[in-house]
């Protein structure tokens, strides 16, 4: 057999350099599936620092005098920039788990109801798939785009750009609309990470063989708490209930409509005023950016007050009827929970809020005031620090 090109001193072929990438992101793929545990705990103690420093740059006058020249002119951009990779790194590795719970079907844990619907739609359209995907990736990218549009090109530039996201943004949801039949959108649009169970977990029992067999358990539970282990099949038999509480245990292991409802009816359809409803939950960002955009300034009591109406105009038309399954009263607390943000947005944050968070600021202690301040001035400079 010949020795490789490398091996021979030659250089590698065309083909061979071309084909290094695909095998180095088999092999990231292959990884990221074998160590879904560990890359989640990581992709969350990076989260969780870009939370902890929001990077909020210093004074010029600080920085001219005690720091080098452009050491943290873009300390802002630089932290949102490795939220954004993380994020965007979490939402391609959720797809590498979706793939690999799909192929354990037989290892795969029973889903919540907005696993199923999302799945179901993912699964059915390669479109929705792919706007779902494109409405996610621009929600963690959008503050990021501010931040570098307000560093090249100013305010004007800013709002421009702000108000293109949210024009995408809307496009996407209403091509949602249009793709699910008229039925309300769900946030996330896509199913969330799921655990990929490791093989062979199941194939090293926890406990030692006794004689004749049997299992014997080390485990200081109480007995009914235990599982048991049938010594031929080895399968295991699930713990029994505590005695004294075999109603919840019971009430438990209920099926509800919900349950054997098929994923695609797990939201019902939109009709008249309810759809109209929907459509105008999906326009009022747009609206609001549109209008701040016109005014030049987020102080103004009018942007805002026009973009809350719209809001509320939507959840009055929306019809009650439409809370029947477990994801709808999901959807409508959730949304219901979103409206909160508009007391930190536009003029009722520079008139009302800000004043209270200042004041609550400066009776904090000094590490997590100083945490507040940095996200005080992201609230007070960038409209999508606030988006909901």
């Amino acid at each position: 057999m010949p020795a490789p090109a490398a091996v021979q001193g030659q250089r590698p072929s065309v083909g061979q350099m071309l084909s290094m990438p695909p095998q180095w992101l088999a092999m990231y793929d292959d990884f990221i599936t074998k160590n879904a545990g560990q890359v989640s705990q990581i992709e969350s103690a990076l989260r969780s620092l870009t939370y902890i420093i929001p990077g909020k740059a210093p004074p010029p006058l600080l920085v001219l005098k005690q720091q080098p020249a452009g050491r943290f002119r873009d300390a802002e951009i630089a932290s949102e920039s490795i939220h954004s990779l993380v994020q965007l790194l979490s939402l391609y590795h959720d797809g590498l788990l979706s793939r690999a719970a799909s192929r354990l079907a037989a290892a795969a844990p029973a889903r919540t109801a907005h696993a199923r619907y999302t799945r179901f739609w993912s699964q059915r359209s390669a479109l929705y798939r792919r706007v779902a995907t494109t409405l996610q990736m621009v929600v963690y990218t959008e503050l990021l785009c501010e931040m570098a549009a307000k560093r090249r090109g100013g305010e004007r530039s800013r709002w421009r750009v702000v108000v293109l996201i949210e024009a995408v943004k809307a496009a996407c949801r209403l091509l949602l609309l249009r793709i699910t039949r008229s039925r309300p959108l769900v946030t996330p649009a896509l199913p969330e990470r799921e655990p990929v169970p490791e093989e062979g977990e199941d194939e090293i029992p926890d406990e030692e063989p006794g004689r004749g067999g049997y299992s014997y358990s080390l485990d200081a539970r109480p007995a009914h708490e235990r599982e048991w282990k049938m010594p031929r099949t080895g399968m295991s038999l699930p713990s029994l209930p505590d005695p004294s509480d075999i109603s919840s245990y019971l009430l438990g292991r209920v099926l509800t409509a919900d349950d054997i409802k098929p994923a695609g009816k797990l939201l019902n359809r939109v009709r008249g005023a309810s759809h109209a409803a929907e459509v105008l939950h999906i326009l009022a960002p747009l609206v609001y950016a549109v209008a701040l955009a016109r005014r030049g300034s987020s102080k103004s009591w009018a942007p805002w007050i026009l973009g809350l109406s719209v809001e509320c105009v939507a959840r009055q038309l929306r019809d009650t009827g439409l809370r029947t399954t477990a994801l709808e009263r999901d959807e409508w607390q959730r949304r219901g929970w979103a409206m909160a943000w508009w007391t930190m947005r536009g003029a009722f944050y520079h008139n009302v809020t800000g004043g209270l968070v200042g004041g609550v600021t400066s009776r904090m202690p000094g590490f997590v005031a100083g945490i507040l301040d940095d996200y005080q001035y992201l609230w007070e400079n960038y409209h999508f620090s606030t988006s909901a």
